[in-house]
């Protein structure tokens, strides 16, 4: 057996560049570069394999452990699964600052190959820099901490643990039921040492994502409910963007007449416009989509985990609705009593299809969706159309950007006030140019996630709508875009602090506390940043804008600039897009001084009583 000899860091490196794809008929690389922080855990080992295939490999640096592994995130959602970014760190904080990444990675089924530095096999030199002792388990670390929040975990202790470790985590990242986080831990020591491996191992092998076909059975009895329906509908997820389903979904629903809604993974799955289109559904929703979800006696749910801001925290439904669970991931696949249909979003549709030849759903139900479907949009257009108030709401802000962005641009956001605002009111042209990080609601996501999805594809421009809050969480790969030429869009709209979760907060019944800035505990006259001086400071174009007006001159400057520019704008700190008739189960004390906790309290207890117990 031919083998070479290399250090278990090189062995690493060698393997990853010799995994493969295709796309669209094109040999790709399934690992097209590394996100990488170097400190002592890594940077004589590690960093020593990536910097001899540096033309090959590429290695970005990022400013931040997280960001840096939210970037590969969005790198990830951009690609649609089919190419995985490798993000790596030292360890001790370089390794936790990435845990919270992990999570978002894990909640939302995403792959990304996660790599850190790890204590000394040996013990010798221990303790060691950035070492937690366990005084009871010396075999813990902190990159035990990536448990909870990753699909697959590892510690090479010997080198050629590589040989079985490696392709059993890349099974994970391909896995379309599985998907998420693998992390690999690379024990300090272990990283230098050589060993003979078998040269095969880095021989090149092409990887597809697989594609299950559901069982016949179960597409069958799927097919018999349907054609009890009355009212069907189908919620469309993520799994629908990953699968590469979206044509099927489309054809799907024009060819048996279901109406489709949206959930917050899986915006722009179908276009704006689309004759079945009835707009996104649940706490972020439209009410077109609630008021369907609430008559629907079969539902449809392809591709999409039901979280709660899907479901109305599971109160949008009848008691007596039947639900048919397609989905890659058996878990998914028979929550709340589904039928299950196990499969690929992409098969799964065309089987189903096929077996409802010359079914379609009754025409009085289409013709509702489509009223309620055309009342939203009248409402859309009074909320988002151009304006000359003073302080704009964040949907007259949405409204604009919708009408000056290029069809194929990316609108993204994670979390704060513009989710809900973005996901009501945004129009897309193309599908798939809508990210939107609520499954762990990451606050920072917006600017790493919108580097990582330029690089994906920079042939679109990325706009990045965030809010102050979020924007002063992270904002440092700002630098990041600048430095390597990805250039951005960023529009940062200021409501003076955490503005939705006061709204949340005062909703039931708790005076404004610690969320608003002038409601937080500070000395003197109230601080504000200069969010263009800021973004000048790290190299990018800084505009402050006041009113639509402004910010639409400042956006046609953006877009023709050569490098990220940052668009800062003023915005109403109350005023929201309301009346979707979703309901959201958040704690509300059960007792309290405060009559309006008090009173908060018997609205919660009354959205409880419309709410499934998952049968």
């Amino acid at each position: 057996m031919t083998t070479v000899r290399l250090t278990m860091a090189q062995a690493l490196v060698r393997w990853l560049m010799a995994q493969r794809t295709e796309i669209d008929g094109a040999e790709l690389p399934l690992f097209p570069g590394v996100f990488a922080i170097f400190g002592h855990g890594n940077v004589t080992c590690l960093s020593e394999a990536l910097e001899a295939v540096k033309d090959e490999l590429p290695t970005w640096r990022g400013q931040n452990e997280q960001s840096m592994a939210l970037a590969a995130i969005g790198f990830a959602k951009a690609k649609a699964r089919r190419q995985i970014m490798v993000a790596a760190s030292s360890i001790g904080p370089g390794a936790t600052n990435m845990v919270t990444a992990a999570g978002v990675a894990h909640t939302n089924r995403l792959p990304v190959l996660l790599l850190s530095g790890d204590y000394y096999v040996s013990r010798l030199p221990d303790p060691v820099l950035q070492q937690v002792e366990h005084w009871g388990d010396p075999t813990i670390s902190v990159n035990d901490a990536f448990k909870p929040v990753t699909r697959y975990w590892d510690r090479i202790t010997r080198p050629e643990q590589l040989i079985q470790s490696l392709p059993q985590a890349l099974g994970v990242l391909l896995d379309p039921a599985d998907c998420g986080p693998a992390f690999i831990g690379l024990c300090q020591d272990v990283q230098a040492e050589a060993f003979d491996y078998p040269a095969r191992f880095f021989d090149k092998r092409m990887h597809d994502i697989p594609r299950p076909r559901p069982d016949e059975r179960q597409v069958e009895q799927a097919a018999e409910l349907l054609r009890t329906a009355k009212k069907p509908l189908v919620i469309a997820g993520g799994g629908v963007r990953y699968s590469g389903a979206e044509a099927a979904l489309a054809e799907f629903a024009a060819r048996h007449r279901v109406p489709v809604v949206e959930t917050i993974a899986g915006r722009t799955v179908l276009v704006h416009d689309h004759p079945m289109n009835a707009g996104p559904i649940g706490g972020l929703g439209s009410s077109s989509a609630n008021h369907l979800a609430a008559e629907a006696d079969v539902v449809l749910a392809v591709g999409t985990r039901l979280q709660d801001f899907t479901t109305g925290s599971w109160a949008l439904f009848a008691d007596d609705a039947r639900f048919i669970g397609l989905n890659a991931a058996r878990f998914d696949a028979r929550k709340h009593m589904a039928l299950p249909v196990v499969g690929d979003a992409q098969a799964g549709l065309k089987e189903l299809g096929e077996a409802l030849h010359g079914w379609q759903a009754p025409e009085p139900w289409l013709g509702d969706a489509r009223r309620v479907y055309g009342e939203w949009n009248s409402f859309v257009d009074q909320r988002s159309g151009p304006t000359n108030a003073e302080l704009p709401t964040y949907a007259h802000v949405v409204g604009a950007v919708n009408r000056l962005a290029d069809p194929r641009d990316l609108a993204l956001t994670a979390a704060g006030g513009m989710p809900g605002e973005l996901c009501m009111c945004w129009r897309a042209r193309e599908t798939s140019t809508f990210d939107c990080e609520f499954g762990f609601s990451c606050m920072g996501y917006e600017i790493a996630g919108g580097w990582g999805a330029k690089l994906a594809d920079p042939s679109r421009d990325v706009i990045v709508m965030v809010g102050d809050g979020s924007y002063l969480m992270m904002n440092s790969d700002i630098y990041s875009s600048v430095l390597t030429g990805l250039k951005l869009i960023v529009v940062v709209c200021d409501n003076g602090g955490f503005a939705v979760i006061d709204r949340l907060q005062r909703a039931k019944g708790i005076p404004s506390f610690n969320n608003q800035l002038a409601d937080t505990r500070h000395v003197g006259e109230l601080a504000r940043v200069d969010f263009a001086k800021h973004a000048e400071a790290l190299g990018a174009i800084g505009i402050n804008v006041s009113g639509i007006g402004e910010l639409e001159d400042a956006f046609r400057r953006a877009k023709a600039a050569d490098r990220t520019t940052v668009i800062h704008i003023d915005i109403h700190p109350t005023d929201w897009t309301e009346g979707n008739g979703s309901w959201w189960e958040c704690g509300t004390p059960e007792v309290s001084e405060r009559e309006s906790v008090r009173a908060a309290r018997k609205e919660h207890e009354a959205g409880k009583t419309r709410q499934r117990v998952g049968v």
